[in-house]
């Protein structure tokens, strides 16, 4: 399922029990799943972390994620079985930060899991369009490129809203949106508060609740309601069309630390994050320790701010699609431009650009930004 050569990342279409959605994730993306799975193992194993140890920490998670939701644990089994790995191998994708929590080596591990992103969401009233725009650069792993899919996960029930995701093989999901209108990315954060306590639940668990919950207010609760173990910054939307049928929307910027979380609410129509803390509370309270890997989040905030500030000013006084990509396309003199080159190692680069029209049902990929600006689209 290797799709280097067609430039694009594979949709999968799930539906039935967890455990079912889980098989046919699984066996769509067999080679996808084992790879990601090999890529974490080695990651973790190079930081001393590996062999039946590691295997021990993730099955040892199974009890903190059944107490959350046991059709995940469901889910994970049917990856496991449908892509013919173990079902520590789909947890350590899906928990590869909170199981290493008595790790004595913890903070490297996690310093070298951490991804680096910059987001964005456009309102309704600033839209060439008219419809909300949220858009996300995912800075991570070259290797990701092959193992990332989309996942259109059909669910039963008026209160279960359908789902377009983008996620690692193995995953349950990442960023992305539901057919009630919410959408959701996520940016890496780091602070001195991390790494301190054990969470409630692994984060990525927590994003994917998130998303599918029926409204903004209803996910909003489930991030308020647990404890996490470290960092993250969400950028949660909600589009909509009033009583007239003309389009609605809004957005909130949540920068979570593991025991407090701080939020922005959009200026002049809109929100710009990248991978450093913005709220002036939050920085007053904690110390930021994720510029000393990410600097160039300085200027990646900066960037897209400006240049979306500058179209707002310009002609229409709208932003469209070729605006954002172009934004988020952003070069500079150095591999830390809003578009991440290929670092000095070949490791790090921009695995995708993503775009998203929840109102519409509709979701753009570039697969591999640095190499090609070319957009699959994909439909809820």
């Amino acid at each position: 399922m290797r799709d280097t050569d067609t430039g694009h990342f594979p949709l999968i279409e799930v539906a039935g029990t967890a455990y079912q959605r889980g098989r046919q994730h699984g066996s769509a993306a067999l080679e996808c799943v084992a790879r990601s799975a090999r890529l974490y193992r080695r990651q973790l194993m190079r930081q001393g972390l590996g062999g039946d140890r590691l295997t021990r920490l993730a099955l040892g998670m199974r009890a903190v994620i059944q107490r959350f939701d046991s059709a995940y644990l469901d889910e994970m089994q049917g990856i496991a079985d449908g892509a013919g790995v173990s079902l520590a191998d789909v947890i350590l994708i899906n928990c590869r930060t909170e199981m290493m929590f008595c790790h004595s080596e913890l903070k490297m591990v996690c310093r070298e899991l951490g991804d680096s992103c910059t987001g964005l969401v456009v309102l309704p009233e600033h839209a060439a369009a008219g419809q909300l725009m949220h858009a996300h650069n995912w800075d991570w792993r070259q290797e990701c490129a092959d193992t990332g899919i989309v996942l259109r996960i059909r669910r039963d029930g008026a209160d279960q809203p359908d789902l377009l995701l983008f996620a690692e093989a193995g995953a349950l999901g990442r960023h992305g949106f539901n057919s009630a209108g919410l959408s959701m990315s996520v940016n890496f954060l780091s602070s001195d508060r991390d790494y301190r306590q054990l969470a409630d639940v692994p984060l990525a668990l927590v994003w994917r609740k998130m998303l599918e919950a029926p409204d903004i207010d209803s996910a909003l609760k489930i991030l308020w309601r647990t404890r996490r173990f470290c960092s993250s910054n969400l950028m949660l939307a909600q589009a909509g069309v009033d009583r007239g049928g003309r389009p609605l929307g809004d957005a909130v910027n949540l920068e979570c630390a593991p025991d407090e979380i701080f939020w922005q609410t959009p200026r002049h129509g809109l929100l710009v994050h990248a991978n450093h803390w913005l709220c002036t509370v939050a920085r007053g309270k904690l110390r930021e320790l994720g510029l000393a890997a990410n600097p160039d989040s300085l200027y990646r905030q900066q960037r897209v701010e400006t240049v979306l500030q500058q179209a707002l000013r310009r002609g229409s006084q709208k932003i469209d699609w070729a605006c954002i990509k172009h934004v988020l396309a952003g070069d500079f003199l150095y591999a830390g431009g809003v578009l991440r080159k290929p670092d000095a190692e070949g490791r790090h680069a921009t695995v995708a650009t993503t775009l998203m029209d929840a109102g519409a049902g509709a979701m753009w990929i570039a697969r591999n930004p640095c190499r090609s600006q070319a957009f699959t689209e994909y439909r809820l």
